[in-house]
């Protein structure tokens, strides 16, 4: 099968607000999508909608070939999911919550145990496996939660946002937690709302805004979307940061960005920009530290993309 996750069409509404206005979608089978949207885009509800736990109003999605809403029993032992908060049980301990799952899923008391047991090591749990939940930090916290999601060896995963509030090394740890996973042919949806997560752990990725996908492809394609290059400048005094933009307005389309002292410069032609930005500048008398040609960032892609000026959001 080429596409593990296929979606037609998918439409939700609640209310008067719509959540999903048309979503087409394919995952192909043992990659990672990252979809990426402004808070209330509708990427929560695509994730609900394709794990059974809601409806749509119109269109189809499929599975493995299952279809999500007619075929969901068959489905759910397929699929596994952790969403934004974890979801074990605080009173009992890791091993005890692990064990529970493999029951929930029908598994036998010998294997749900051995799972158990596997996937303490494998996110390393060891020394807090027979200890009360309610002692973890959020990082062992999260781990345990995509351990749970993987007690039933699911081929397809969907992870909602799985690093949200934890700390740098955690979400390290468990980047390269969902590295093995996908080295071993897992299926992986991912939402997040770190940029730099998507463009480290995706092969493609779906940005949704206002319930409708806006734009998909790798990173880099995305990025040549906004703009080839942009070109960095960084003024030596603070206060001439509106003297430069001034100057450098007119070697661009748009006017340059600011932050701080550095101005940016979105650009088809990085190199012949920079020489043209030194010369303005030099002939300007304002002192610069630092020139840069780079490629957009994934977080420029974004805003970009999403620009509009109104907040009615979808969920």
């Amino acid at each position: 099968m080429s596409h593990a996750v296929e979606v037609r069409d998918l439409r939700k509404a609640y209310g008067s607000t719509i959540a999903l206005d048309g979503v087409d979608l394919d995952v192909p089978a043992g990659s990672v999508i990252g979809l990426l949207g402004p808070n209330g885009a509708g990427k929560t509800t695509l994730v609900r909608i394709l794990t059974t736990l809601l409806r749509p109003d119109a269109g189809h999605a499929r599975i493995l070939g299952l279809d999500v809403a007619t075929q969901a029993g068959q489905l759910r032992p397929l699929i596994g999911l952790a969403g934004q908060s974890a979801s074990v049980d605080e009173l009992l301990t890791a091993r005890e919550n692990l064990r529970m799952v493999g029951r929930l899923y029908h598994l036998s008391s010998r294997v749900a145990e051995r799972r158990a047991d596997a996937l303490i090591t494998r996110f390393e749990l060891d020394e807090a496996a027979d200890r009360p939940v309610k002692g973890f930090s959020g990082g062992m916290r999260r781990r345990l939660d995509l351990a749970a999601s993987l007690v039933n060896e699911p081929p397809v995963l969907f992870l909602d946002e799985p690093t949200t509030g934890l700390d740098p090394r955690s979400r390290l740890t468990l980047w390269a937690a969902i590295e093995d996973l996908v080295e071993e042919g897992t299926t992986l949806l991912l939402t997040t709302q770190y940029l730099e997560e998507a463009d480290h752990l995706a092969d493609r990725i779906v940005v949704i805004d206002r319930g409708q996908v806006i734009a998909q492809g790798t990173g880099d394609a995305l990025k040549e979307r906004v703009g080839g290059q942009v070109v960095d400048v960084r003024v030596a005094d603070l206060a001439a940061v509106e003297h430069a933009r001034s100057v450098l307005s007119a070697l661009t389309h748009e006017p340059p960005a600011s932050e701080g002292a550095v101005l940016s410069l979105a650009t088809d032609d990085g190199v012949a920009t920079l020489v043209r930005a030194a010369q303005k500048l030099e002939a300007a008398e304002i002192e610069v530290t630092d020139l840069a040609v780079r490629r957009p960032s994934l977080d420029e892609v974004f805003l970009t993309l999403t620009a509009h000026d109104d907040e009615e959001p979808a969920r």
